[in-house]
């Protein structure tokens, strides 16, 4: 691309101000607002100043000026009251704000008034603390109902957000205590009912030798010793489905390990985590990489798929992909069952199968 064909630069910027004649240099920058504010300012000090110079000219004596001095500077405590207050967020703070700034604005000319007439005049009571005590109600009254939803909204919030956490704990404790009731059957299952199955069987074939010139006794024993072999499968399955014995005796990585050798995928597994992780998180962590992988040997027609495991910020890391034909969608059941697992960890389930771009499956687990 040459030269001639870049785009052209857009250069027009805002119009200028106008220029105000009557208006300093040093002000041109200034809104016309703040130019009278500042105008205002110096115009209420050198009428101070100038009121000091006709006092001292004229012979001095009483201290006439203080007065003028007085309400000049209430004009300007009045104009930084009302800018501070116009700062507050619009709505009832900004209306409270306006109304502490008349009270304190008026509070300050109750008291510099006593006090020039305690120094001027020698007044010994203090009577503006009457005036006081009901300014301070009036502004503390109408604050309270101002703000009133205010603080109702902000106890309501921490009340909620105390309640959340009080769920979001207990369930989590709910999920923990059920994975390791789980592990608990699954034991019981493996050295309870299926040992004495393994032991029935071993007693059957044994009782078939005994009466082997019995045919019609020995088929019958046959018969119930298939059905034992069949108890103890389906007991196995039962067991796997809990929890694998694998997770349960040598960790994460020997199970998915053997997962992924039995899917005989090619799969490469990186694992990188080497903190102690809890029986919920293990098993959801599991069979995570078991549907994904299962979904690949039956769908995706891939021809190499991965497994990476992380640690994370106080979580565990979960990746799961292919090389395959994508399309996978997470509200399909299996996805959709593992992701309510998920997230009854407060853990995050995210799938990217774009059709023809294979599949990724991501999951951070809470280990913390």
């Amino acid at each position: 691309m040459d030269g001639s064909s870049q785009p052209a630069l857009d250069l027009n910027l805002a119009p200028p101000a106008r220029a105000r004649r009557w208006m300093p240099a040093l002000a041109a920058g200034l809104s016309l607002g703040q130019y009278a504010r500042s105008l205002v300012h110096r115009m209420a000090f050198l009428s101070a100043l100038l009121l000091l110079g006709i006092w001292a000219l004229a012979g001095q004596g009483y201290f006439w000026p203080a007065w003028a001095w007085l309400g000049l500077g209430d004009l300007v405590l009045l104009d930084l009251a009302a800018g501070w207050a116009w700062r507050r967020p619009p709505g009832p703070v900004r209306r409270v704000a306006c109304v502490w700034t008349v009270v304190g604005v008026a509070a300050v000319i109750l008291i510099f008034t006593w006090l020039l007439t305690w120094l001027l005049a020698g007044a010994q009571t203090f009577w503006p603390g009457w005036a006081l005590l009901g300014l301070a109600t009036a502004g503390s009254a109408y604050s309270l109902f101002a703000l009133q939803d205010r603080v109702l909204v902000a106890h309501g919030k921490r009340a909620l957000r105390a309640r959340v956490e009080l769920l979001t704990r207990t369930r989590r404790q709910a999920v923990l205590a059920q994975a390791a009731e789980l592990r608990r059957i699954e034991r019981d299952l493996h050295d309870g009912a299926q040992a004495r199955l393994v032991a029935l069987t071993l007693q059957l074939g044994r009782a078939e030798l005994r009466v082997a010139d019995q045919p019609e006794v020995s088929e019958l024993i046959k018969d119930a010793q298939r059905e034992a072999s069949l108890a103890i499968a389906e007991l196995r399955d039962l067991a796997r489905g809990i929890v694998p014995p694998l997770l349960a005796d040598r960790g994460l990585v020997a199970a998915v390990e053997s997962l992924a050798a039995r899917y005989g995928l090619g799969t490469t597994i990186d694992a990188r985590t080497h903190r102690s992780l809890a029986p919920a998180v293990e098993s959801a962590a599991y069979f995570v990489i078991a549907e994904a992988l299962t979904n690949t040997a039956k769908h995706a027609d891939a021809q190499h798929s991965w497994v990476r495991l992380g640690d994370g910020n106080r979580e565990l890391l979960v990746l799961v992909g292919d090389d395959g034909r994508g399309g996978a969608n997470l509200n399909g059941s299996g996805l959709a069952g593992l992701r309510a697992r998920v997230e009854a960890l407060d853990g995050h389930m995210l799938l990217e199968s774009p059709a023809g771009g294979g599949t990724l499956v991501e999951v951070s687990l809470p280990c913390g």
